[in-house]
Parts: structure tokens; sequence; C-alpha cells
């Protein structure tokens, strides 16, 4: 009881600390909200996947192009604050990578693996990565020297929600394990924002590999 009760008081104060910094929450909310739009990639190349392609390609591209002017000191309306709300410190100075690899991701996932596969690789992206940093951000309280610096509670969030979500669309619990598996590690491993990258395309290939085994 003495473990939970450490744990449980542990939650309520980190609850406690960031209703007190409200910029803090609201930036990573904002963050995490713009990362939960790349999971509608997959509903608008389910009607023309050519142009879902193009649209993110041109996301992509406007977005370096614009970062670019904004660390030139060329103010871009709204996007320049848009950019300010949401970077983290270690991203201040210099370009903000997220948007690129979110947005190469959800490309690659589109590019490289048939429709049900793209789908469940880009839902893992949006959703699976999106909650484990929500969770581990602030709640996490546990964090063994194997996550690198994350949190038990943000793995445990990234495969329940990857296991949900995969299995929403393969109505499979063999390949919704295998996704959320992959998802959970990938996700744990140190590579800051290239885990965008990381993530859909190791998923799209577990899902791959487990619809033959």
């Amino acid at each position: 009881m003495t473990f939970f009760s450490s744990l449980f008081s542990g939650y309520a104060a980190r609850v406690v600390a960031i209703s007190r910094d409200a910029g803090e929450l609201r930036s990573e909310m904002l963050r995490k909200a713009i990362h939960f739009l790349i999971a509608f990639a997959p509903a608008i190349a389910a009607i023309n996947k050519t142009a879902a392609v193009a649209l993110l390609l041109t996301g992509v591209l406007s977005y370096t192009l614009i970062e670019y002017l904004r660390l030139a000191g060329i103010r871009v309306p709204i996007f320049s604050s848009i950019v300010s709300m949401t970077s983290r410190p270690r991203d201040m100075g210099r370009f903000v990578m997220g948007p690129v690899t979110l947005g190469l991701g959800a490309l690659l996932a589109l590019l490289l693996y048939p429709s049900s596969a793209a789908v469940i690789a880009i839902y893992a992206l949006a959703f699976g990565d999106g909650f484990a940093s929500l969770v581990g951000k602030f709640f996490g309280r546990i964090r063994p020297a194997f996550l690198f610096g994350k949190s038990i509670e943000g793995s445990l969030a990234c495969f329940t929600v990857v296991l949900a979500s995969t299995f929403a669309v393969s109505r499979s619990i063999h390949i919704s394990f295998v996704a959320a598996f992959t998802a959970m590690v990938v996700e744990a491993l140190p590579l800051e924002d290239y885990d965008n990258l990381a993530i859909p395309v190791a998923v799209g290939l577990a899902v791959q590999f487990a619809s033959f085994v």
C-alpha cells in the first residue's frame, strides 16, 4: 500500500503543478492537437491517394519555407505565433523539425504500405505517439533507465491506444498486439522528433509481417 499511496500522491502533486502552469498545459495540448490532425491523412487517401500525397508534400514544403523565413527574422502572420506557442525549450533558436517529420512519416506510410497497413501506421503515429507524450509529460512518474528518460505510464498509454486503434481497423488481436508492441518500443527510443518517421515505418512493416504469419 505504501508504494501505491506514494505513487498516487506523486500523480496528485503533478496534477496540481500542471494546473498552476497553464502556459505549459496549453502549449502541450496545442502541440498534440496539431499532431492528431495527421490522422485525417488516411481518410483523404481513401478518397484520392494522389491528392493526399500532394497535400502532405505541399504541407511539408510550405512549412519548411515559412520556418526558414521565421528563423531569418521575417514574421509570418498566425504561423509565427503558433510556432512560438508550441515550441519546446529545446526548439528555441533552431528549425523546429516536428511538423516536417510528422508529414514525412505519414507520407512514407502511404507510399510504402497497402491501405490497411498505412492506416494502422498513421494512427500509431497520430494517437500512439501523441498520447504517450501527453501522459508521459503530465503523469509520468516511473522512468526506468531502459526507457531513456521516458515513463512507463507514457509507454503503456502508447501501447493501449495503438492496440485499440489497430483493432478498430484490422479486427485482429494478433496484428493489434504486434502493432502496439512495435509502436511502444520505437516510441521509447531517444529519437526526439525523428520518432515521427520511425514509428509509422516500423509499425507498417510489423503489420505487413504479422499479416503473413
